[in-house]
Order: C-alpha cells, then structure tokens, then sequence
C-alpha cells in the first residue's frame, strides 16, 4: 500500500503546481474537469452503493445555488455559510421524495420517474418565480473577495473545485469503509437478503440519498459563483442531469476514482468539441459524441474504465503482492481441474 500512497501524493503534487503552467483557458477546463468529477462522485454515492438511479439530481444543484444566491442578494450572507444551508435544504427535499419512493417500494424504473418527476416541478417553479429571474434567469453582481466566493481569474476557482474532489473521495472511501458502506451496497447487490438478515432498506437508503443530495447542492454554490448567472433551463435541466451521470458511468461505478477518471476522459473533450463545433455552426454536435462514447463505454468498458486501469497498474504499485495475486488467479482454474 505505500507505492499506492506514494502515487497519489504524487498525483497530489502535480495537481497542486499545475496551475504555475496553464493559461486561464487551460485552468477553466480543468475547474470544470474537478466541478464534474466532485458531481459525479456526489451521484455515485447514491447510485453507484445502494443501485438506485437517479435522473434529477440537477434539481439539488439548482437548489444549492438558488439559496445560497438568495441568501447573499437579500441578506449579505457569505456564500460560504449559504452553500450550507443550501445543501441542508436539498437534503430536505430529497429525503421528502426518497420517503416517498422508499417507503412504498419504488425501485428500478419507478424510483427513477419519481426523481425525474421531482428534478421537472422544481425547474418549472424556478422558471416561474418572478424573485429568481423568471425566464431571464438571475444574474449576478460580480463582487471580489473570499467572503464573496468570487475571485479574478481561474486560480482560485482551480484549488476550490480540486479541494471539492478531494473531499467527495474522503467522504466516498469514509463510506466504504464504514458500516453504511457495507450495508448499502448489501442492498445493492440483492435487497430481500440484506433486509432478511436484519439490514434496515428504508434507513440506510434514505441516509445515502442524503448525503448525496447534500453535497451535490455544495456544487450549486460553486457553479453560481463560477458563472455569474442561473438559469433552470441549464441548471436544473435534464441535459445537466445526464452531464452528472456520464462521468462516473464511463469511469467506474461504485468506485472511488471512476467519477475523476471519467472527468478527465469526458470533461477536456466535451469542452474543445463544444467551442469547436459552436464556432463551426454545429451547437448541440458535441452530444452526439458523447452518445457514442457512452455506447462504445458500455461495450468495451462495462465495468468502466477505471476497473481496467486498476488492473494495469496494480503490479507496478502493489509489487510482488500484486503479480503474486495475479499467478494465483491465473493458476485457479488448473488446480479445479486437477481436484476433480
């Protein structure tokens, strides 16, 4: 395991000079590679551990962000203070719909409609609140300084959204390791067992949809003070749910690194072939290429892609243990056969 820690100080410490050597176009993209990768890990708390996919999880970045704006526009309330409260308010709304859901059984297909169903009635309640912009959206005013939570220049949005990443993988590995961890993924893999040896279904899913909607309201506040401007056409919409989704789907569900790892796959192209194809005539093409990578993902990386990294480098940082263990698992088969 210290070849393990050793390479993701490593990773750490690039991470940390990197902005030292990139343009401000170059530290946008990447803001936006650690802004996906932090939702993407947020959704992968609930979907990736306990199975049950959700498709409005755009409604609890919406509610983050229009809070904490609020807060700050009518109050003068730090963003840092109303990003909380924020999260605490799409945790409400989300653990109302996961009673909902829970409580009567709803899974699969269903729990997926009700999420969507709740993520459509908070973008249209949006869309018509005369306080929120209405169909203008809200702008804004561009005031500097760290209690604001707008800075000048991309740098300090770069080591916010990378402190975002790293404290969604604390909380992602916290629960792996814990007793929340073990029981909902119990639940994931076959529910009427894990609920026949004493697990409580309700308890433990309405805990990770928590925590979930929480830091994905986090999110908003970031966004709205990265942006300048909300709209619930682009931030409560169904096309953001599926941007959230993508990363984690492409890099690994279930994971503690398939969300980043599906970030930088996903996020540097979206971004070039956006720019690219606008400037060329072509607005929307750059969905087309993410059908087909979600298409090529699922057929030659169903697992996700960071499963198949894993295995690359597992004998360089795990050393002997690693080839070892792989030897084992190549031998297997020869011993059953020899023992029958």
């Amino acid at each position: 395991m210290t070849r393990v820690y050793l390479f993701l100080g490593l990773i750490f410490l690039i991470l940390l000079f990197l902005p030292l050597f990139l343009s401000q176009y170059l530290l946008g993209i990447f803001v936006f590679i650690f802004y996906y990768a932090y939702l993407g890990q947020s959704w992968n708390i609930l979907t990736g551990y306990t199975g049950n996919i959700s498709l409005g999880h755009s409604l609890y970045v919406g509610i983050g962000a229009y809070i904490s704006t609020m807060l700050a526009m009518s109050f003068g309330l730090s963003p840092w203070i109303g990003m909380l409260i924020g999260g605490l308010g799409a945790a409400l709304v989300s653990l109302i719909m996961g009673y909902l859901a829970f409580r009567f059984g709803l899974r699969n297909v269903y729990f997926v409609l009700i999420t969507i169903a709740f993520a459509e009635i908070g973008r249209l309640i949006a869309l018509h609140l005369k306080p929120l912009g209405q169909f203008m959206g809200l702008f804004i005013d561009f005031r500097p300084g760290l209690a604001n939570f707008q800075f000048k220049g991309n740098m300090p949005y770069y080591y916010i959204s990378l402190g975002l990443v790293i404290f969604s993988i604390a909380v992602v590995r916290g629960v792996e390791l814990s007793k929340l961890g073990r029981y909902i993924v119990a639940l994931r893999e076959d529910e009427e067992a894990a609920e026949s040896i004493g697990v409580n279904a309700f308890k433990y899913k309405m805990i990770a949809l928590g925590i979930s909607s929480f830091m994905t309201a986090l999110a908003g506040t970031f966004y709205a003070n990265y942006i300048f401007y909300l709209h619930p056409a682009s931030i409560m919409s169904m096309a953001f749910s599926i941007e959230i989704i993508l990363r984690p789907i492409i890099g690994g569900l279930g994971t503690v690194f398939g969300p980043l790892i599906g970030s930088f796959l996903i996020t540097p192209l979206a971004e070039i072939s956006r720019a690219f194809f606008a400037k060329a005539g072509f607005e929307g093409l750059h969905i087309l290429i993410y059908g087909f990578l979600l298409i090529a993902s699922v057929l030659f990386f169903p697992k996700g892609i960071y499963s198949y990294i894993k295995r690359a480098l597992s004998p360089i940082l795990m050393g002997s243990r690693g080839s070892r263990a792989k030897e084992e698992n190549r031998l297997a088969p020869l011993g059953n056969k020899r023992s029958q």
